[in-house]
Protein backbone atom coordinates (compact mmCIF):
# COMPACT_ATOMS: atom_id res chain seq x y z
CA UNK A 1 0.00 0.00 0.00
CA UNK A 2 2.28 2.29 1.07
CA UNK A 3 4.81 1.81 -2.17
CA UNK A 4 1.84 2.38 -4.29
CA UNK A 5 0.89 5.38 -2.69
CA UNK A 6 4.38 6.61 -3.32
CA UNK A 7 4.22 5.65 -6.89
CA UNK A 8 1.36 7.27 -7.83
CA UNK A 9 2.52 10.81 -6.95
CA UNK A 10 5.69 10.41 -8.87
CA UNK A 11 3.68 9.58 -12.00
CA UNK A 12 1.64 12.93 -11.46
CA UNK A 13 4.38 14.86 -11.20
CA UNK A 14 6.34 13.40 -14.24
CA UNK A 15 3.53 14.10 -16.43
CA UNK A 16 3.27 17.46 -15.61
CA UNK A 17 7.01 18.59 -16.21
CA UNK A 18 6.42 18.29 -20.56
CA UNK A 19 3.53 21.18 -19.69
CA UNK A 20 5.77 23.07 -17.76
CA UNK A 21 8.64 22.95 -20.38
CA UNK A 22 6.10 23.79 -23.01
CA UNK A 23 4.80 27.18 -21.18
CA UNK A 24 7.89 28.13 -20.10
CA UNK A 25 9.14 27.80 -23.49
CA UNK A 26 6.15 29.71 -25.02
CA UNK A 27 6.41 32.96 -23.02
CA UNK A 28 6.18 36.12 -24.97
CA UNK A 29 9.19 38.11 -25.04
CA UNK A 30 9.92 41.26 -24.02
CA UNK A 31 8.67 44.06 -25.88
CA UNK A 32 12.09 46.20 -26.73
CA UNK A 33 12.76 49.62 -25.20
CA UNK A 34 12.63 51.40 -28.29
CA UNK A 35 12.24 51.08 -32.29
CA UNK A 36 13.07 52.81 -35.03
CA UNK A 37 10.87 52.18 -38.19
CA UNK A 38 10.16 53.65 -41.53
CA UNK A 39 8.26 54.43 -44.68
CA UNK A 40 8.42 54.97 -48.12
CA UNK A 41 5.34 55.23 -50.92
CA UNK A 42 3.69 57.02 -53.70
CA UNK A 43 0.67 58.79 -54.92
CA UNK A 44 -1.03 59.59 -57.69
CA UNK A 45 -1.63 63.05 -55.64
CA UNK A 46 -1.07 64.58 -52.30
CA UNK A 47 -3.99 66.11 -50.87
CA UNK A 48 -3.67 67.64 -47.73
CA UNK A 49 -6.90 68.55 -45.62
CA UNK A 50 -8.40 67.53 -49.13
CA UNK A 51 -6.32 70.10 -51.41
CA UNK A 52 -3.67 69.25 -54.01
CA UNK A 53 -0.63 70.39 -52.53
CA UNK A 54 1.25 68.72 -56.45
CA UNK A 55 -0.65 70.40 -58.71
CA UNK A 56 -2.72 67.07 -58.89
CA UNK A 57 -0.12 65.44 -59.80
CA UNK A 58 2.03 62.49 -58.26
CA UNK A 59 3.73 62.69 -55.04
CA UNK A 60 6.95 60.45 -53.24
CA UNK A 61 6.97 60.25 -49.78
CA UNK A 62 8.40 59.04 -46.63
CA UNK A 63 9.69 59.25 -43.64
CA UNK A 64 10.85 57.69 -40.59
CA UNK A 65 9.74 56.89 -37.04
CA UNK A 66 11.36 56.69 -33.52
CA UNK A 67 9.14 55.08 -30.47
CA UNK A 68 9.84 54.77 -26.51
CA UNK A 69 7.62 51.98 -24.39
CA UNK A 70 7.09 55.08 -22.01
CA UNK A 71 4.90 56.73 -24.65
CA UNK A 72 7.40 59.13 -25.94
CA UNK A 73 8.01 59.42 -30.12
CA UNK A 74 9.71 61.81 -32.85
CA UNK A 75 9.85 61.43 -36.43
CA UNK A 76 10.07 63.00 -39.96
CA UNK A 77 7.93 62.76 -43.37
CA UNK A 78 8.38 64.31 -46.62
CA UNK A 79 6.76 64.67 -49.81
CA UNK A 80 7.10 66.81 -53.31
CA UNK A 81 5.16 69.43 -53.92
CA UNK A 82 4.03 72.07 -56.43
CA UNK A 83 6.78 74.89 -55.61
CA UNK A 84 4.38 77.21 -57.28
CA UNK A 85 1.93 77.41 -54.42
CA UNK A 86 4.60 77.55 -51.62
CA UNK A 87 6.60 80.31 -52.71
CA UNK A 88 9.47 78.57 -54.59
CA UNK A 89 10.27 75.72 -52.42
CA UNK A 90 9.45 71.61 -53.57
CA UNK A 91 9.30 70.06 -50.93
CA UNK A 92 7.05 69.80 -47.84
CA UNK A 93 9.59 68.31 -44.72
CA UNK A 94 7.42 67.19 -41.23
CA UNK A 95 8.73 67.24 -38.02
CA UNK A 96 7.10 66.18 -35.13
CA UNK A 97 6.83 64.58 -31.58
CA UNK A 98 4.81 63.40 -29.00
CA UNK A 99 3.46 61.10 -26.33
CA UNK A 100 0.61 58.54 -26.45
CA UNK A 101 -0.63 55.41 -25.08
CA UNK A 102 -3.29 53.15 -25.10
CA UNK A 103 -5.76 51.75 -21.98
CA UNK A 104 -7.37 49.46 -22.96
CA UNK A 105 -9.84 50.27 -26.28
CA UNK A 106 -8.87 54.07 -25.61
CA UNK A 107 -6.23 55.53 -26.92
CA UNK A 108 -4.47 59.36 -26.47
CA UNK A 109 -1.71 61.15 -28.41
CA UNK A 110 -0.75 64.40 -27.86
CA UNK A 111 2.35 66.37 -29.71
CA UNK A 112 3.46 69.08 -31.93
CA UNK A 113 3.83 68.85 -35.45
CA UNK A 114 6.40 71.51 -37.90
CA UNK A 115 5.94 72.25 -41.40
CA UNK A 116 9.17 73.27 -43.14
CA UNK A 117 9.41 74.11 -46.60
CA UNK A 118 12.91 74.45 -47.23
CA UNK A 119 13.56 77.32 -49.75
CA UNK A 120 10.29 78.90 -49.48
CA UNK A 121 10.49 83.07 -48.92
CA UNK A 122 12.90 83.79 -51.84
CA UNK A 123 13.09 87.52 -52.54
CA UNK A 124 9.87 89.63 -51.75
CA UNK A 125 7.83 86.08 -50.93
CA UNK A 126 6.54 85.24 -47.43
CA UNK A 127 8.48 82.40 -45.78
CA UNK A 128 6.03 79.28 -45.48
CA UNK A 129 5.83 77.58 -42.61
CA UNK A 130 3.41 76.28 -39.97
CA UNK A 131 3.42 75.07 -35.87
CA UNK A 132 0.75 73.23 -34.94
CA UNK A 133 -0.16 71.56 -31.26
CA UNK A 134 -2.10 68.68 -31.63
CA UNK A 135 -4.26 66.26 -29.12
CA UNK A 136 -5.86 63.29 -30.09
CA UNK A 137 -8.36 60.46 -28.87
CA UNK A 138 -9.21 57.05 -30.34
CA UNK A 139 -11.87 54.55 -29.51
CA UNK A 140 -11.85 51.05 -31.02
CA UNK A 141 -11.71 52.13 -34.78
CA UNK A 142 -13.05 55.19 -34.10
CA UNK A 143 -10.09 58.15 -34.01
CA UNK A 144 -10.59 62.31 -33.55
CA UNK A 145 -7.90 64.72 -33.41
CA UNK A 146 -8.06 68.96 -32.93
CA UNK A 147 -4.58 70.53 -33.95
CA UNK A 148 -4.20 74.33 -33.40
CA UNK A 149 -1.80 76.72 -35.16
CA UNK A 150 0.51 78.48 -32.54
CA UNK A 151 2.03 80.00 -35.58
CA UNK A 152 0.89 82.18 -38.79
CA UNK A 153 -1.11 79.44 -40.73
CA UNK A 154 1.08 77.97 -43.52
CA UNK A 155 3.14 82.10 -43.11
CA UNK A 156 -0.03 83.48 -43.62
CA UNK A 157 -0.05 86.77 -41.67
CA UNK A 158 -2.21 87.51 -38.99
CA UNK A 159 -4.14 84.05 -38.89
CA UNK A 160 -2.38 82.44 -35.51
CA UNK A 161 -4.87 80.08 -33.83
CA UNK A 162 -6.33 78.28 -37.33
CA UNK A 163 -8.20 75.35 -35.96
CA UNK A 164 -8.14 71.79 -37.70
CA UNK A 165 -10.87 68.90 -36.35
CA UNK A 166 -10.63 65.57 -38.00
CA UNK A 167 -12.66 62.33 -37.57
CA UNK A 168 -11.71 59.17 -38.98
CA UNK A 169 -12.43 55.57 -38.62
CA UNK A 170 -11.20 52.19 -40.22
CA UNK A 171 -12.06 48.58 -40.26
CA UNK A 172 -10.44 45.23 -40.67
CA UNK A 173 -12.00 43.21 -43.31
CA UNK A 174 -9.81 40.17 -42.87
CA UNK A 175 -7.85 38.23 -45.37
CA UNK A 176 -5.65 41.37 -46.55
CA UNK A 177 -8.74 43.97 -47.03
CA UNK A 178 -9.66 47.22 -44.63
CA UNK A 179 -11.64 50.14 -45.41
CA UNK A 180 -11.44 53.41 -44.02
CA UNK A 181 -12.93 57.17 -43.63
CA UNK A 182 -12.45 60.87 -42.64
CA UNK A 183 -13.78 63.87 -42.36
CA UNK A 184 -12.10 67.22 -41.30
CA UNK A 185 -12.95 70.49 -40.48
CA UNK A 186 -10.75 73.87 -41.11
CA UNK A 187 -12.00 76.83 -39.57
CA UNK A 188 -10.55 79.38 -37.22
CA UNK A 189 -10.10 82.09 -39.77
CA UNK A 190 -12.52 84.91 -39.79
CA UNK A 191 -14.30 87.35 -41.60
CA UNK A 192 -12.44 90.40 -40.56
CA UNK A 193 -9.73 89.08 -39.00
CA UNK A 194 -6.13 90.47 -39.30
CA UNK A 195 -5.56 87.70 -42.08
CA UNK A 196 -8.54 87.82 -43.41
CA UNK A 197 -7.61 89.61 -46.97
CA UNK A 198 -4.80 87.50 -47.37
CA UNK A 199 -6.57 84.01 -46.48
CA UNK A 200 -9.17 84.88 -49.05
CA UNK A 201 -6.83 84.98 -52.09
CA UNK A 202 -4.83 81.68 -51.20
CA UNK A 203 -8.29 80.14 -51.05
CA UNK A 204 -9.93 81.01 -54.10
CA UNK A 205 -11.84 84.89 -52.70
CA UNK A 206 -14.31 82.80 -50.86
CA UNK A 207 -16.45 84.72 -48.01
CA UNK A 208 -14.89 81.99 -45.56
CA UNK A 209 -11.90 80.55 -45.07
CA UNK A 210 -13.56 77.60 -43.09
CA UNK A 211 -13.32 74.33 -45.30
CA UNK A 212 -14.61 71.14 -44.82
CA UNK A 213 -13.03 67.61 -46.42
CA UNK A 214 -14.02 64.35 -46.69
CA UNK A 215 -12.65 61.13 -47.89
CA UNK A 216 -13.70 57.34 -48.29
CA UNK A 217 -11.31 54.35 -49.17
CA UNK A 218 -9.98 50.80 -48.88
CA UNK A 219 -6.77 49.27 -48.71
CA UNK A 220 -5.00 45.57 -49.84
CA UNK A 221 -1.99 44.47 -47.63
CA UNK A 222 0.61 41.47 -48.85
CA UNK A 223 4.01 41.30 -47.56
CA UNK A 224 3.99 44.68 -45.57
CA UNK A 225 3.31 46.36 -48.98
CA UNK A 226 -0.14 48.20 -48.72
CA UNK A 227 -2.09 49.16 -52.00
CA UNK A 228 -5.16 51.87 -51.29
CA UNK A 229 -7.45 53.46 -53.60
CA UNK A 230 -9.26 56.64 -51.81
CA UNK A 231 -11.96 59.37 -53.08
CA UNK A 232 -11.14 63.00 -51.51
CA UNK A 233 -13.03 65.78 -52.10
CA UNK A 234 -14.05 69.29 -50.69
CA UNK A 235 -16.55 72.03 -49.99
CA UNK A 236 -15.02 74.34 -51.71
CA UNK A 237 -13.52 75.04 -55.49
CA UNK A 238 -9.97 76.49 -55.36
CA UNK A 239 -7.79 77.05 -58.10
CA UNK A 240 -4.35 76.39 -58.46
CA UNK A 241 -1.46 78.18 -58.43
CA UNK A 242 0.63 76.35 -61.48
CA UNK A 243 -2.94 76.14 -63.63
CA UNK A 244 -5.40 78.29 -62.68
CA UNK A 245 -7.70 76.51 -64.55
CA UNK A 246 -7.33 73.61 -62.73
CA UNK A 247 -9.41 73.25 -59.33
CA UNK A 248 -7.03 71.40 -56.68
CA UNK A 249 -10.00 70.73 -54.34
CA UNK A 250 -12.38 68.92 -56.26
CA UNK A 251 -13.27 65.17 -55.87
CA UNK A 252 -10.75 62.55 -57.22
CA UNK A 253 -9.84 59.17 -56.60
CA UNK A 254 -6.04 58.86 -55.48
CA UNK A 255 -3.84 55.58 -55.86
CA UNK A 256 -0.82 54.61 -53.65
CA UNK A 257 1.53 52.12 -52.58
CA UNK A 258 3.51 52.22 -48.95
CA UNK A 259 5.96 50.23 -47.49
CA UNK A 260 7.05 49.92 -43.88
CA UNK A 261 10.54 49.41 -43.35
Amino acid sequence: MKRSQLVLPALLVLSALPSLAQTTAAAPAPKPEFTFTGNLGISSDYRFRGISQTNKEPAIQGGIDFSHSSGFYLGNWNSNIDSAGFSGANIEMDFYSGWKRTFGDFGVDLGVLYYDYPGSGQGSAFKVDNTELYIGGSWGPLSLKYSYAVSDFFGVPGTRGAYYVALSGSRDLGNGFGINAAVGYQGGLKNGGPGYSSCITEFSSHVSCSITDYRIGGTYTIDGWILGLTYVSTNRDIRGWTDPGKNISNGTVLVYVTKSL
